[in-house]
């Protein structure tokens, strides 16, 4: 029976190797044929295309599966499951461990890819069968390439010789349900918008970009920003409940290189909108859907590499960082040298003035790509110093709150402007009412703000908050004639465009007062405590009732149980746990939270014993929730726009 079971474990690996080789040659004719055909006018070379994409995407699925076999069997007769699994480990973990690790996260990684490609010939029956050969073989030309690095330099098929009785088990910090589901999501964002990219290098070589391709574009836009929203969400809410530091963002390489491709794809989703409304920008919107991909690829390869240290980093690998890096060159040199020759080719409709709805989102663009850039440059330029001065520096919050922060000042300043323009020309005069309104609106925010926040940087980053909201809702008000007979009637019939707009800007304003809070007004103690013995903080009285130990599937713990009041009254029991793992010999920190529409209390464990006390970490965090709220609504906003409606045209 043992022997029937390790044959059929052998046979299922195989399987799931062989049918990543076809899929790596399906994706070699996919690239060629179809661009060939599409060249020639031969329809039967450029069909080849949708029947390769789905078959590259059906062998992918079979690798995918079969590894994923292995890791719940344990079979650690896969390096992979050796590494990365035990027998002990939990059902979910031994699932996400699938992706948990580099090989697996890059199969993940090519999986998704091929998912988008075979969805083009699904959702794109309407589509100019040469510009969907082009795309579908560009798309290709990515699966090959990643392919190819997948199957000679990280193959998650690779087999032990003499198989050990348990593996090693995944890494501690990944073991937990929010960041188990956190790389699929990030995923489908970056590689979502490798569709973006073909799309926009096909319209390239058929040197035509206009109203209609930005109407096919836009989906794939759309969801993939609203994946990749989704997942730098999760993993900001990981990092705060998990690392035990007690923050949501720390200016992390890896989630710099997340957070570019979500400015620019930002950017990207406005400057669809101007061409497919107005014919304008369309060598803009190109450059821009290169750009977007090619910072996808750029946090590719950080995490991969071992260039910038994280706790992020899947690999630390010079080798693989190479390859990728190789990729990256030629992808996104490939992309610009193509935008280069023909990108004066494409054709812009009528001029528009820059008060307009137009130069507002024109506007809005450089702005966004200001932002990402200083981005760029605070994760980057430490590493450039290093290579030509061999000194080392750090880039940490300060740099971006003094060069990132000032830009998404302005950029609030005009989303709350731009919305209410009309398109083509328009003048400052026809908005006095909204400025009056709006600066009404904002005094009286500053000091209420002032009158009990007491900072006067607190209150003017909440009224601007205030501002992008009112903005928000005047603009629909607008748009509806509100007050007015039939405001009801009008409100239902507006499309799908107009709702995600508004649940957009709604959200980011949402964002912005937890950000300010954040920023401003959270208060934090450390102490080091004895059973029974308390510490305060801003009007609260944490009290360390009891430290025990603990054990869980995996794991041994010591849990501590704190007690919050409040004038003498009991708010909440918090427990809070350090965690050593056996296998991997890592120490982790549980947070205990009690999470409030207003406020967050947390708590953390550190070192010490029974006799000289024990570090305990208290934190109290205004908004917080608000952030991660604001920015699921931008995401929930994304999907309401790609739903089909007829309505009123904004």
């Amino acid at each position: 029976m043992l022997i029937a079971r390790a044959k059929q474990a052998v046979m299922i690996i195989e399987i799931g190797h062989i049918a990543l080789i076809l899929a790596f040659l399906t994706a070699i004719l996919q690239a060629v044929l179809p661009l060939w055909g599409a060249q020639r006018g031969n329809v039967r070379f450029m069909v080849t295309g949708d029947k390769a994409a789905k078959a590259q995407f059906v062998l992918i699925a079979i690798a995918f599966v079969c590894l994923t076999y292995a890791f719940i069997k344990s079979d650690f007769s896969v390096q992979l499951v050796e590494i990365n699994s035990h027998t002990d480990k939990p059902l979910i973990y031994k699932i996400s461990g699938v992706w948990g690790n580099h090989e697996g996260s890059m199969l993940l990684w090519v999986l998704i890819l091929s998912l988008f490609g075979a969805l083009v010939p699904v959702f794109g029956k309407s589509l100019p069968s040469g510009l969907k050969a082009r795309a579908l073989s560009i798309q290709a030309m990515i699966a090959v390439g990643f392919l190819g690095f997948v199957l000679f330099t990280s193959n998650p098929f690779l087999r032990n010789e003499t198989p050990p009785l348990n593996g090693q088990g995944l890494n501690p910090l990944l073991q937990d349900p929010g960041l188990a589901f956190h790389p699929p999501f990030l995923y489908l964002g970056y590689v979502g918008f490798s569709m973006s990219f073909s799309f926009a290098l096909a319209a390239l070589i058929e040197g035509r970009v206009d109203a209609i391709w930005a109407r096919w574009l836009r989906p794939w836009v759309l969801i993939a920003w609203s994946f990749l929203t989704i997942g730098i969400v999760m993993g900001s809410i990981w990092a705060y409940y998990e690392l035990g530091w007690g923050g949501w963002w720390m200016w992390d390489p890896v989630e710099n290189v997340s957070f570019m491709p979500w400015l620019t794809g930002t950017a990207l989703l406005h400057s669809i909108l101007v061409l497919s409304r107005r014919h304008a920008m369309p060598s803009w919107t190109v450059l821009l859907a290169i750009t977007t991909f090619s910072l996808s690829l750029v946090g590719t390869f950080i995490v991969r590499s071992g260039v910038l240290v994280s706790v992020h980093s899947f690999a630390v690998d010079p080798k693989r960082g190479i390859f990728i890096l190789a990729l990256l060159g030629i992808a996104t040199g490939g992309g610009l040298l193509l935008y280069a020759l023909r990108g004066h080719r494409l054709k812009g409709g009528p001029s528009f003035g820059m008060v307009s709805k137009e130069g507002g989102l024109l506007l809005n663009n450089l702005l966004l790509c200001v932002a990402a850039f200083t981005v760029f440059l605070g994760t980057f330029y430490p590493l450039l110093i290093e290579v030509f001065s061999d000194e080392k520096i750090s880039v940490g919050a300060p740099f971006f709150e003094r060069t990132f922060a000032p830009v998404m000042v302005v950029l609030i300043v005009f989303m709350g402007i731009g919305p209410l323009l009309k398109w083509r020309q328009d003048n400052v005069k026809s908005l006095i009412r909204f400025f009056v309104f709006g600066a009404v609106i904002f005094a009286v925010i500053v000091l209420l703000t002032l009158l009990f926040g007491k900072s006067v940087l607190g209150a003017l980053a909440i009224a601007l908050a205030v501002w992008l909201g009112f903005s928000t809702l005047y603009s629909m008000a607008k748009k509806t004639r509100f007050g007015k007979t039939g405001f009801l009637t009008r409100l239902k019939a507006q499309p799908a465009n107009v709702w995600g707009f508004f649940l957009a800007h709604l959200g980011m304003a949402i964002c912005v007062v937890g950000i300010s809070a954040m920023s401003v007004w959270e208060m934090d103690s450390a102490k080091v405590l004895k059973i029974g013995e308390e510490m305060k903080l801003g009007g609260y009285e944490f009290v360390l009732d009891n430290v025990s130990e603990a054990r869980g599937d995996n794991y041994q713990a010591l849990a501590a149980k704190i007690m919050v009041k409040k004038n003498d009254k009991e708010i909440a029991h918090l427990n809070t746990q350090k965690r050593y793992y056996p296998i991997r010999k890592m120490v982790t920190t549980e947070a205990g939270i009690n999470v409030g529409i207003f406020r967050n209390l947390y708590v953390g464990l550190g070192d010490g014993d029974s006799e000289k006390g024990f570090v305990i970490r208290a934190y109290i965090h205004p908004f917080v929730n608000w952030i991660w709220f604001g920015a699921l609504l931008m995401a929930l906003a994304g999907f309401v726009s790609l739903i089909p409606t007829r309505g009123v045209k904004s």
